[in-house]
């Protein structure tokens, strides 16, 4: 799996994420950031050009060597000042409250350990600052369930570890968020691949109760 995962696998979701169906999502979520700015898992950059002059300075995370190295080509040429980390969300390399926003698209099906990446992401966020996320996950269809929990752990080896059956409302709200405001359904495409989570949430504050989260 080395050569496919660090040499073919970057190529291919860089291409599928290059499309249009995903250009509506990446215009209300990373449009509505502002601020000091972490986006996390970069990939090969597909959002620089969707930010908005409310943000400020953008710091990318991606593990990816290789995506890393294609979001700075991206950066370069959008002319936009953007610092590039190649280390993992659950382990971000940073002082805690040092962002107004995070922004997460498509990345929380492939982390390994969802709730410590979130929880890492509240710590980095300043007090009242928004996580904004566009992710694909669980669906509400059981006959879907039962195909994502089929196929999950075949896809996740095939896509570098994206889970299809991840309940994404209930990990962010049982992680320390408050979610604001939350659209769900499908994109088009297959249904087991394309429920959508799209919203915002503000870092609970200490003291204010969070829901748990069921396990995925």
């Amino acid at each position: 799996m080395g050569f496919y995962s660090e040499r073919i696998l970057p190529h291919l979701i860089h291409l599928t994420m290059r499309g249009r169906d995903f250009v509506p999502y990446r215009t209300r979520v990373v449009g509505a950031a502002s601020g000091r700015v972490l986006e996390v898992g970069i990939g090969a950059g597909e959002n620089v050009s969707f930010y908005g002059p409310d943000v400020g300075e953008i710091v990318g995370l991606e593990p990816a060597a290789k995506l890393a190295a294609m979001a700075r080509e991206n950066a370069r040429r959008s002319g936009r000042p953007i610092e590039i980390i190649e280390a993992s969300a659950e382990e971000i390399p940073s002082d805690a409250q040092a962002f107004d926003t995070v922004v997460m698209t498509w990345t929380l099906c492939s982390i390994a350990d969802p709730r410590r990446a979130l929880g890492e992401m509240r710590r980095v966020l300043r007090p009242g600052g928004r996580l904004l996320f566009a992710e694909h996950g669980l669906a509400p269809d059981l006959r879907v369930r039962k195909w994502q929990n089929r196929l999950t752990p075949v896809w996740k080896h095939l896509a570098g570890g994206c889970h299809l059956n991840r309940a994404m409302d209930q990990l962010i709200a049982g992680t320390g968020f408050r979610i604001e405001q939350l659209d769900t359904g499908y994109m088009r495409g297959l249904k087991p691949l394309t429920f959508m989570y799209e919203g915002s949430a503000k870092r609970a504050e200490d003291g204010e109760e969070a829901e748990d989260a069921e396990d995925v």
